[in-house]
């Protein structure tokens, strides 16, 4: 079921659209939604595509507002102008070196000006900030019934949003015509996972996506697409993100089918802080000390400017100081098991069939810890020591990857699997860097071809980019049969299979080939049986 709020909009929404006068024929840059009428932008490098950046999905989570639930936005004809990209959620960026804010600065939000590694929160960041964006073919419209890509970003729960150039997926709209892109913003770090003893929900991030979700499936018809095939599709975090929600509305998902990419729900999940101790030593050194009465520390904190609060955990962290004589350093302020939206036990849950029971593909990049892994700034030439990068990519990628794909097959639902193996110089800067995490999003997006050095793209990375794209677009079009059409099979299906025992994966660019089934047990083996993993294939 939607949302309370939801439910109470769209019911109200039917007289107080029913009463408008507002024409909206004569411009297809203006759409009609329940919380408002919207126009567009187009920019003349994709001059087919229609951009929507910017529409609420949620009320600020300003003043007493902050760390509560989100608040539907409620039903409107007010007309806005969204044609600029919404602020990122409340971040942080760090002024330790790593290839993000070195090497690859075209993953990370636009901070215009600000140094990446200015040691302070993004000025460009807000907490006003529960925005998505809407791409959508210029020639959509309420009787298109596209296929919806529903994006959340990656970010390791602590940066990240719908303003960063990679991102952005108007080529890919431009070109094929076919489908409908939305990405939404959500609330990270100490904002979004709070676990303060004051609050009853901590999950606020996984909580923002759901109703972003919601409006989604209530609106998308509006701009011409089909509410009834949406991908939920995240990266990294995102896509651990995608999962989890995938569990906590097994019966709702309101979504058509999963695209997992780099993240899944099967990773390793730290145990709630059970006295708070992370806030608290937050709150006690910006002036909120109330060890013994959580309301009023809470009361305290929605008064600190939330650049303070930030400024304070990532310094802390960039220092490497512990909130303890023997502890860690403070934080991390991520998604911790509530058993109401994050789950301690993921394989068990699946084992017993408590997740959506929709089509899935689940991916990985052959490289992926690369540009994860401890930063080289002694020899950035050399890069980082491969055995290190090849363990830390089994044990973080290969075997959520793994895990998520036979818990899946095992009931019996339609799990597709691919691995990236480019290494293009106009995405991968550094050779040694290969195909690291995150370098198969501009593939899809488009964005390999329109930043940076664009003489650098070959036909060969063209061609492989163009092939991803349609082999991504033919899943959101048809989750559990198009991409056996295309010859790509399910992992666990033997009929017609050249692979054996059926563990299909489609390998790309990989020897100067554009796509080859290969035995997913080439990665997986190395998280199971511990075989050697080639980073390189």
């Amino acid at each position: 079921m939607l949302s309370r709020p939801l439910l109470l909009a769209l019911t109200l929404c039917t007289g107080v659209l029913a009463s408008s006068s507002f024409d909206i024929s004569t411009n297809p840059l203006r759409v009609k939604t329940i919380t408002g009428v919207f126009t567009g932008v187009v920019d003349p490098a994709f001059p087919d595509v229609r951009q929507f950046r910017s529409i609420p999905y949620a009320e600020p989570p300003l003043g007493k507002r902050r760390w509560l639930p989100p608040l539907p936005v409620s039903p409107s004809l007010r007309h806005s102008y969204s044609h600029r990209f919404p602020p990122p959620c409340p971040q942080y960026l760090t002024k330790n070196l790593t290839t993000w804010n070195s090497n690859i600065t075209d993953f990370s939000i636009r901070v215009a000006g600000q140094s990446f590694t200015a040691g302070a929160m993004a000025q460009t960041s807000s907490e006003d900030c529960l925005y998505l964006a809407i791409w959508t073919p210029m020639n959509a419209t309420a009787n298109s019934s596209l296929p919806v890509a529903f994006f959340l970003p990656g970010g390791s729960f602590i940066s990240g949003g719908v303003d960063v150039p990679y991102q952005q997926p108007a080529p890919w709209v431009q070109r094929t015509q076919r489908h409908i892109f939305v990405a939404a913003n959500y609330r990270v770090n100490i904002a979004g996972f709070p676990w303060a003893a004051g609050l009853e929900e901590q999950n606020l991030g996984i909580l923002d996506q759901r109703a972003a979700l919601e409006w989604v499936y209530a609106n998308i018809a509006s701009f011409g697409g089909d509410p009834s095939r949406i991908t939920l599709w995240g990266q990294s975090a995102g896509g651990v993100a995608a999962d989890m929600l995938a569990f906590a509305y097994p019966d709702n998902p309101l979504a058509a089918a999963l695209f997992l990419q780099s993240g899944t729900a099967m990773v390793n999940i730290s145990y709630p802080d059970p006295t708070h101790s992370n806030f608290t030593f937050v709150a006690r050194h910006l002036g909120c000390d109330f060890p013994d009465d959580p309301q009023a520390e809470l009361a305290c904190m929605r008064q600190v400017p939330m650049s303070l609060i930030q400024n304070f955990i990532g310094q802390y962290s960039d220092n490497g100081t512990s909130s303890s004589t023997t502890g860690p350093p403070l934080g991390p302020f991520k998604p911790l098991p509530d058993e109401k939206t994050v789950f301690f036990n993921y394989t068990a849950r699946a084992a017993a069939g408590q997740l959506a029971r929709v089509p899935a593909l689940v991916s990985t990049t052959a490289n992926e810890q690369a540009s994860l892994t401890r930063y080289p700034a002694g020899n950035v030439t050399a890069g980082p020591w491969q055995p290190r990068v090849d363990g830390e990519t089994v044990a973080i990628f290969a075997c959520l990857a793994s895990n998520t794909t036979r818990a899946r097959a095992r009931l019996g639902l339609p799990t597709y699997r691919y691995q990236y193996a480019g290494n293009f110089s106009s995405v991968t800067p550094l050779p040694w860097m290969g195909a690291y995490h995150a370098s198969d999003v501009p593939m899809l997006f488009g964005t390999y071809a329109t930043l940076g050095d664009t003489a650098e793209v070959t036909a060969f990375q063209r061609e492989v980019a163009e092939a991803m794209q349609d082999y991504v677009l033919a899943f959101m079009e048809d989750p559990k049969n198009g991409l056996r059409k295309k010859g790509w099979l399910p992992w666990g299906e033997t009929q017609g299979s050249e692979v054996k025992d059926g563990r299909n994966m489609l390998r790309f660019a990989s020897g100067g080939v554009v796509a080859r089934n290969v035995s997913a047990d080439e990665v997986d083996d190395a998280c199971i049986l511990g075989s050697p993993y080639n980073s390189s294939p």
